[in-house]
């Protein structure tokens, strides 16, 4: 679905990571973890062009997407932001229709059918009583959910997520991981940055470990992700616990204090 080929990227002259390279497939969940400033966000905006790469290939279905312009782009990836503020009065049911974007021509309306998809994408998040609300008027975490929703309405084959549970409670961080599994259930790559390595041991299928310029990748995390491998990543003293809920040998990180 998309491979990543000796990639080197930063901003303006400063190189931020050099030579990275892994493949997601369908129905993968690649978990991006690493410490504030190692690189993240920078090698999210450079597989969304919106950083140029410094050298190496991003490959989507084998074909490389550099020159691609924008309608190209967005039917097969979609971007879900930390955070998204807007000062103009748009009604969340506009939001979301912005996903439909990338089928409309430059001067046709979303028809019915588009229509139906962001509505769908609302019911499927439970927040189609927002549909009339003022996006700009709601809390971080509804925000968040509406863009969610408006990702789903894009209908891409890949979704890039950066940190998507930041500003959720308890409750809305279920959902969104629960629509992750129907999402790779359905044929889609996930890539999401995250600040929580269990996003990595409950649901990724790799992860990637960025620190110091670097980027490593690692098979099946649940199990190859080693605590060592966190310590060394946030340079900190913690440890990986195992639970046996219904033998299903869940993992959490806990630091050590």
């Amino acid at each position: 679905m998309i491979e990543i080929k000796g990639l080197t990227c930063g901003y303006g002259n400063k190189m931020v990571l050099e030579d990275v390279s892994f493949t997601g497939d369908t129905g993968d969940i690649i978990c991006i973890l690493g410490p504030n400033g190692s690189g993240k966000s920078t090698l999210i905006k450079t597989i969304l062009g919106l950083l140029k790469p410094f050298k190496g290939e991003i490959l989507v279905k084998n074909k490389d997407i550099k020159n691609w312009n924008w309608k190209e782009r967005a039917t097969k990836i979609s971007y879900i932001p930390q955070s998204f503020g807007s000062t103009f009065q748009y009604k969340v049911m506009d939001i979301v229709l912005m996903g439909r974007t990338p089928y409309l021509n430059l001067i046709s309306s979303p028809s019915k059918k588009d229509e139906q998809i962001a509505e769908k994408a609302l019911e499927n998040l439970n927040i189609l009583d927002l549909k009339d609300k003022i996006y700009s008027q709601l809390s971080g975490g509804e925000r968040q959910l509406v863009k969610i929703a408006q990702a789903i309405a894009q209908q891409s084959e890949i979704v890039i997520m950066d940190e998507p549970t930041n500003n959720l409670d308890f409750n809305n961080q279920v959902v969104i991981l629960k629509h992750l599994k129907e999402w790779v259930s359905k044929g889609v790559t996930v890539i999401m940055a995250t600040h929580y390595p269990e996003h990595a041991l409950l649901h990724g299928t790799k992860a990637l470990l960025v620190k110091d310029g670097k980027v490593e990748e690692i098979e099946n995390p649940k199990e190859n992700l080693k605590e060592e491998d966190l310590k060394d990543l946030y340079n900190i003293d913690l440890k990986v616990i195992e639970l046996d809920s219904m033998n299903k040998g869940i993992k959490m990180c806990l630091p050590v204090y």
